[in-house]
């Protein structure tokens, strides 16, 4: 091979990678978008901390729907019930940070933080939900003050004294210890100054079957499940617990009319792995959002009672904020402890 060829050679080889190392570094130049993988690159998990077909697995189910359509991927609801929605979010906030896998965060997610708020005041972590990060509200569901057909009190204010002349005789079915529906009625207790005693029963589904029973006379229940057996007659709705009334029952007062101050509701979420970035967390609070917006979509919750919740990722943060700080006063004046 003569000299002239093996520099030919040479000068081509050194061309070519000066070439790939210049078109190396226009690309690395470029913004982070432009040359990351387009999210998302995958199927996305929603991870439901309960079983199927109640509230949170519904509300959830809806959101998952719309954001499949959005993103372009499908979403793919997972249920890993347990330890009241402990075990979905140790799971989730054990996952990458990707904004592949999302958590619908619900009211156990608060009362949990309650719990150790209760326990621990001094102790402050970073994330309202230790290990995620909260992206958007969901919806805002009210629960109603039902009593048994059998109960003679018509109106809260009636209920109160009945309560004040048999103290310890009336029945309050709740759903499990440190549950919503449960807490709901010891703020209930707490502020109207009633002796209720508590029964909990395994779940809602019991607990509303031995409400119609009578085995129970008041209970403080989900919209969503409460409103049939209202409707159909079975219990009697004394009152909606949000500040405001309910369109699903429109005749029907809230407790705040008769116990100044009283509010407590239902919310909920998504949150993705603490340190996702925050374009995936913007990306997927729009399409939340812009799903929320869609007269379907607000129907759909109006028919469970329920009302959509929009907002930034701020908004729901300090939303579930709230929630921990009211629920955690709760269970240290109650002395209610997690099962």
């Amino acid at each position: 091979m003569t000299t002239t060829r093996i520099c030919r050679r040479r000068l081509l080889r050194g061309a070519g990678l000066a070439a790939a190392w210049t078109a190396a570094a226009a690309w690395a130049a470029l913004p982070r978008a432009a040359w990351a993988q387009p999210y998302p690159a995958r199927p996305v998990r929603l991870v439901v901390g309960f079983p199927v077909g109640g509230p949170n697995d519904i509300q959830g189910r809806l959101v998952g729907q719309a954001l499949s359509e959005r993103l372009g991927q499908p979403v793919v609801v997972e249920n890993r019930p347990g330890a009241s929605g402990n075990v979905a979010t140790e799971m989730v906030a054990a996952a990458p940070p990707d904004g592949h896998t999302l958590l619908l965060v619900g009211p156990a997610n608060a009362i949990h933080g309650a719990f150790q708020a209760a326990k621990n005041p001094a102790e402050r972590s970073r994330d309202v939900v230790r290990g995620i990060a909260l992206v958007a509200g969901i919806a805002r569901e009210p629960l109603v003050m039902v009593v048994h057909p059998s109960v003679p009190a018509t109106t809260v204010m009636e209920f109160i004294a009945d309560a004040h002349a048999r103290p310890g005789r009336i029945t309050m079915a709740s759903t499990g210890k440190g549950s919503s529906p449960h807490l709901t009625g010891e703020l209930f207790r707490m502020m109207a100054g009633v002796d209720l005693a508590v029964v909990h029963y395994a779940g809602g589904g019991p607990a509303l079957k031995e409400m119609i029973a009578g085995n129970a006379q008041v209970m403080f229940e989900p919209m969503s499940a409460a409103i049939e057996p209202v409707r159909a007659g079975k219990l009697r709705a004394l009152a909606v617990t949000t500040a405001a009334r309910s369109d699903a029952l429109p005749g029907i007062p809230t407790v705040a009319e008769t116990v100044r101050g009283y509010e407590a509701s239902a919310t909920t979420g998504i949150g993705v792995p603490s340190g996702t970035p925050a374009e995936t967390i913007g990306r997927l609070n729009r399409e939340i959002n812009a799903a929320l917006a869609e007269p379907a979509m607000a129907a759909r919750f109006a028919a469970m009672g329920a009302s959509a919740l929009a907002g930034s990722p701020a908004d729901f943060t300090a939303i579930i904020a709230g929630e921990i700080n009211k629920w955690a006063k709760v269970v240290a004046v109650a002395g209610v402890t997690p099962e």
